[in-house]
């Protein structure tokens, strides 16, 4: 009897529209950005060969090395604020019942709302004139300027950062605590472990893919942020909040230096893989020592 199995390989034809898709949208604009990333272009037709320059360039600018500082300080802080919060908020939340549903959508509804549009809402919410936040604060006695005060603007960022995106590693942590079989928290309760026993030997080891997850996508989203600090402050006061993206469009778009924006973009684009990277292999190497027979 013949075991041998003809391979259908016909199924790659489902699959073809999307790898010209990605085609399309992602390697192609990736090879042009290579391409002008080695030239300087003066033109159309004028071009000229530089190889590595203005990588050279990119990475000893002083602006972006504090633009890079900058970027680093507000992800790490964004991750050290909305990670334990976010699992401190769906470790409260309403396990079942018409109450899970209010909150889920309650939790969910700053998600739904642009990203420029939130930075305007902020913008207005921080005014000292009309913004209940900034006329709160005033009549409080305390002199609140975003505009002016450096540390006032990184505040308002990063609670408006805060605000915004928390929620969605709410709904991660939350998905993963109920994905943990009932039988887990039976057998503690036999046991009469505390809250925080549960919480350290149970709940949280159950929770390192979806925490893989929500640190390796909220660092990539802070690490890239654009349109909220733009909207909000502009950058400013001076540069004090100008991060990378702000840095590279006006590079690209307002200056129109299409070789050193495209080694910019690049370089930006390997820091978020590295960075990225270092994440996921630290966090799945804690995983594995605290659970070093988790496959037996």
């Amino acid at each position: 009897m013949n075991n041998n199995k003809v391979q259908n390989n016909r199924a790659w034809w489902l699959v073809l529209p999307m790898l010209i898709l990605v085609a399309f949208s992602a390697i192609i604009p990736l090879m042009t950005v290579v391409n002008y990333s080695v030239q300087d272009v003066l033109g159309p037709h004028a071009r000229f060969f530089t190889g590595t320059e203005w990588f050279q360039t990119m990475l000893n600018d002083s602006a972006l090395q504090a633009a890079f500082l900058r970027q680093m300080i507000f992800s790490l802080t964004i991750l050290a604020i909305q990670i334990p919060l976010g699992i401190g908020i769906a470790l409260i939340m309403p396990k079942r019942g018409w109450q899970a549903s209010a909150v889920l959508i309650l939790i969910t509804l700053p998600l739904l709302i642009p990203w420029n549009v939130v930075g305007s809402i902020w913008q207005i919410f921080t005014r000292g004139d009309i913004g209940l936040m900034g006329w709160g604060l005033r009549e409080l006695g305390i002199n609140y300027n975003i505009t002016r005060n450096a540390g006032d603007a990184w505040a308002t960022i990063i609670l408006m950062d805060v605000w915004h995106w928390t929620p969605l590693v709410a709904m991660l942590c939350y998905s993963g605590l109920r994905s943990i079989p009932e039988a887990y928290y039976q057998a503690a309760r036999i046991d009469r472990a505390s809250k925080w026993a549960v919480f350290r030997y149970i709940q949280l080891p159950k929770l390192t893919n979806v925490l893989v997850i929500a640190v390796l996508l909220r660092f990539m989203h802070s690490f890239m942020i654009y349109a909220e600090p733009f909207v909000l402050t502009g950058g400013g006061p001076g540069s004090s909040t100008t991060f990378l993206s702000q840095s590279l469009a006006t590079m690209a778009i307002g200056q129109q230096d299409l070789g050193p924006s495209a080694a910019f973009s690049l370089i930006y684009f390997l820091v978020i893989l590295l960075v990225s990277w270092i994440f996921y292999t630290t966090i799945m190497h804690m995983q594995k020592d605290k659970n070093p027979q988790g496959g037996a």
